[in-house]
Parts: structure tokens; C-alpha cells; sequence
């Protein structure tokens, strides 16, 4: 993440200790802010910026701020608005099973700026190791993929509504100041928001925890098949009833079978195409991925996330989107052959 601070326009010696004392009062927050800007927008690179400008308006008007409500309200407040007017003019984030039923076609990739897709987030942002353990897993179950992915299909003021309720445990009357509504509009959308979310998501899955040793043994096998090219090791890994969906691909394989058939077709050629480094996103198993190129140059792809239970894996899902790699933290290339094994000639590399 990024260490975006607030700047000072002046070195004045009173503007400098209004700053330490907001940055000292303010700055706490900016984690949890970050998970709800997440929630909001469905993208990591968007909440940061939706962060950093909350943090700019909540500094212009610091000198305002008479302590009427906590810090962290008045925060919560500017940012869910921040958020409210930003998505206003932006399409909904989604998955490709959000758009429509499984297929056994072949990968479809969907045109350029023609579907917004959900980021995965870094689970590093918001729970670093330091954290109570208890607080973390909290964080990570609001965080979870598919809540977020069925979050989008609320109307954004219904998400900010459910966000506030019952994921930060704001009060009625919290919410409906920090939206400046009715307590009565705040318990009719939340009355809304939970019909709608139980009808997308009915029975959530029981995931694992990253850390839980069955969930990394899981991701160990998925990575060991895939930069291996053995899909009998995949078989061993997913459930009968896995789901896999990639983007930018409109088409997803529901059911093991399929899974297994399209990976092996059209993913899975030949051992060391591919290089996984585990990871964790959205309070779950993840790994970072990298494709070797044609002059054996491993480069950045995305990130796939995995839905790890005590069965196996649920869900795989694909972000083959490189920048999204940075955003983890990782480099964009990690490295080459010492010899080519393509045809194509070294000197196009």
C-alpha cells in the first residue's frame, strides 16, 4: 500500500501542529477505511484513491471539526459520502459469474471497457501480523470475495446502508446521520439490502483461513499443478462441485469436470509455463502468478484466489490483470532461462 499523506501547504509552525494533530487523531483509521472504500467500489486501486481523498476533504475541513461526533464517525461519514458520489457515475464491478450462467464454451474474452471487473484486494492493507488475531478474522470474513462480488448488485446507497449496520456496527441513528437520512429510511434499506443479499449469496461458503494448515496444503497442491502442468494433481485439489472464473473472460466452468477440461485444453501446456508465489487476498488463499514469455522471461499476470474448505476448493478466481501484481507488492517480471527452449530468435527479446 502505498504511504499517501496529507500535505502541508505552508510551513508555518500552527499549520504543522494542526497537521501532527490530525495526522495523530486521523491516520489510525485509514486501514479500516480502506476495507470500507473496498467494500463500496469493489476495487483495490479505486479505494485508495477514495481513501486519499476523504483524508484531503476530512484535512480542509479539519479546523471545522467541533468533536460533536468521534473522529471515527466524522471519518466514516466523509468517506461513505466520498464513495456515494463517486460510484454515481461509475458501472458496477463484477465477476463473470455475475453475469450470467456457466458455459462450456471455449474462454470469450470480453472487449476492452466493456464490463468493470472486481479487483481482489491485499489482505496486507488492512490486517497486518501485529493485529489481535480475533480482529483479523473479522476483517477478513467482511472481505471475503463473494460477499463483495454480491455487494455490487446492491444500489450503492443499500450497500452503504448494510456497510454501516452490520459490518461496522453503527447504530440506526449513526447511520442515518452519516447519510443524512431517516433512521426510518436506514432500517427500510437495510430491511432491503439483507432480502437482496440472502437471495445472491444464500448459503455462503464455510472458508477457511489462510493460515489453516488443510487451506495451505490446498494451495500448495493448486500450485504444484499448475506450474507443473498436471491436471490429475488438480483433480486431487478441487471439489466436485469447483467453480473456476477468469477475467477478462465472460464464460465460467461450473463443476469439477469442466474445470479440469478447460485448464488442461487451453492453460496447462507444458511444466514451468507458469510460476505461482503464494500470497493471501480477500481473507483467503491466494498466490500471485507469472507467465513465461517466449524469450523465458517470467512476467507478471495476475492474481487467482482461492475458495479453500474442508472439502477442497470451491472456487478459483482469476484476475489476469499484471498491474494487479504491483499492487501486491510483488515485481513485475522475476526472471528467464538460462537457455530458450522456443523457436522464437533471441534477438526479438
Amino acid at each position: 500500500m502505498a504511504d499517501r499523506r496529507i500535505p502541508v501547504a505552508s510551513g508555518r509552525p500552527a499549520e504543522r501542529a494542526g497537521a501532527d494533530r490530525f495526522t495523530a487523531e486521523a491516520e489510525r483509521f485509514r486501514r479500516e477505511l480502506l476495507a470500507h472504500c473496498y467494500r463500496m467500489a469493489g476495487s483495490a486501486s479505486d479505494a485508495e484513491d477514495l481513501v486519499q481523498e476523504t483524508y484531503l476533504r476530512a484535512w480542509r475541513a479539519y479546523d471545522r471539526f467541533d468533536g460533536r461526533a468521534s473522529m471515527r464517525t466524522w471519518l466514516y461519514t466523509i468517506a461513505t459520502n466520498v464513495c456515494l458520489n463517486a460510484l454515481s457515475s461509475r458501472r458496477m464491478r463484477a465477476l463473470p459469474s455475475g453475469l450470467g450462467g456457466p458455459s462450456e464454451r471455449g474462454s470469450e474474452e470480453v472487449a476492452p471497457g466493456e464490463v468493470s471487473w472486481l479487483e481482489p484486494f491485499p489482505d496486507g492493507w488492512v490486517t497486518p501480523a501485529a493485529d489481535d488475531p480475533a480482529a483479523v478474522v473479522v476483517a477478513r470474513e467482511s472481505l471475503r470475495l463473494a460477499l463483495v462480488a454480491s455487494l455490487q448488485h446492491l444500489p450503492a446507497r443499500q450497500r452503504a446502508i448494510l456497510l454501516l449496520r452490520d459490518v461496522l456496527a453503527f447504530s440506526a441513528a449513526e447511520s442515518a446521520e452519516i447519510l443524512g437520512t431517516t433512521t426510518a429510511a436506514v432500517k427500510s434499506g437495510l430491511q432491503r439490502a439483507r432480502a437482496r443479499l440472502a437471495e445472491l449469496e444464500p448459503r455462503p461458503a464455510a472458508l477457511l483461513e489462510p493460515a489453516d494448515q488443510q487451506a495451505r496444503a490446498l494451495l500448495d497442491g493448486y500450485v504444484a499443478a499448475f506450474e507443473s502442468a498436471d491436471a490429475q494433481l488438480l483433480e486431487r485439489v478441487l471439489r466436485a462441485d469447483a467453480v473456476l472464473e477468469s477475467t477478462p473472460f465472460r464464460g465460467w466452468r461450473a463443476g469439477r469436470v469442466s474445470c479440469i477440461d478447460l485448464l488442461a485444453t487451453e492453460v496447462l501446456h507444458a511444466a514451468g509455463d507458469w510460476r505461482l508465489l503464494a500470497t493471501t487476498a480477500n481473507g483467503q488463499p491466494a498466490a500471485v502468478i507469472y507467465r513465461r514469455d517466449s524469450c523465458g522471461t517470467l512476467c507478471a499476470s495476475g492474481i487467482v484466489v482461492l475458495g479453500a474448505t474442508e472439502a477442497g476448493i470451491a472456487r478459483v478466481t482469476a484476475f489476469h490483470e499484471p498491474a494487479l501484481v504491483a499492487l501486491f507488492g510483488f515485481p513485475a517480471v522475476l526472471g528467464r532461462r538460462a537457455k530458450v527452449e522456443h523457436s522464437m530468435d533471441d534477438s526479438t527479446c
